[in-house]
């Protein structure tokens, strides 16, 4: 074996110990596509993993027979890229299972996280504002990294605000410090802007607890199709 093979394997693991680590958050998906749940990546040792399943798996009649093979979509803090894996799922315990044979398949340059869409009623207010200086707005979609908004009310790229809205009927009100990343005006007789804006300075308790609420979301959603 060269010197130049020697490099090129010593990059791979490098690259695959660096695009997969503990905590990443995934959506693991059978192999025609079908979502199964949310989960969390914990203790990749080469190609093995344990998965934490945040969600209750949707089409569990994928799920008969093990090992399950599976898709992952991930997304890379490090290197700001979806990070695309393939595996086979063990039951370990109770919401975790063991991930063999885990393999990266593709690395691109798309959006952090898929959003999922959404008629949600809400509140914007600046840092420091009262509630009198609230703007009524929907909220469009969400994902674990942001959201789109639509509002009457204008801000401009690089406004922050204090984003508040019941997320889950049954859970209490969520606050999400947002800034505005794009600006599109969609009204025709009355002006009504869409705002993209991103989540800032969520630690990991709010990031666990924003994920397991978009989770609930999107098995509400699977739920209402079947």
């Amino acid at each position: 074996m060269g010197l130049f093979d020697l490099w090129k394997k010593k990059s791979e693991k490098d690259m695959q110990g660096l695009e997969i680590y503990s905590g990443m958050r995934v959506i693991v998906k059978a192999l025609d596509g079908k979502m199964l749940f949310f989960g969390k990546l914990q203790d990749p040792q080469g190609n093995t993993a344990e998965l934490y399943q945040y969600s209750a798996a949707g089409n569990l009649q994928y799920m008969k027979f093990t090992p399950f093979p599976v898709k992952l979509r991930g997304y890379s803090d490090w290197q700001k890229k979806a990070v695309f894996m393939e595996g086979n799922l063990f039951p370990l315990r109770e919401h975790t299972w063991l991930l063999e044979d885990l393999l990266i398949t593709k690395i691109e340059n798309e959006r952090a996280y898929p959003r999922f869409q959404t008629e949600i009623s809400a509140t914007a207010v600046a840092v420091g504002g009262t509630d009198e200086e609230a703007q009524v707005c929907k909220i469009l979609n969400i994902s674990m990294g942001g959201a789109c908004i639509e509002s009457e009310y204008q801000y401009h790229k690089g406004d922050r605000f204090l984003l508040n809205a019941g997320l889950l009927e049954d859970r209490p009100h969520s606050v999400m410090y947002c800034e505005v990343l794009r600006v599109a005006e969609t009204g025709k007789d009355v002006s009504r802007f869409e705002y993209g804006c991103r989540f800032l300075e969520l630690d990991n308790a709010d990031q666990e607890e924003l994920t397991q609420t978009i989770a609930l979301i999107a098995a509400k959603q699977r739920e209402s199709t079947v």
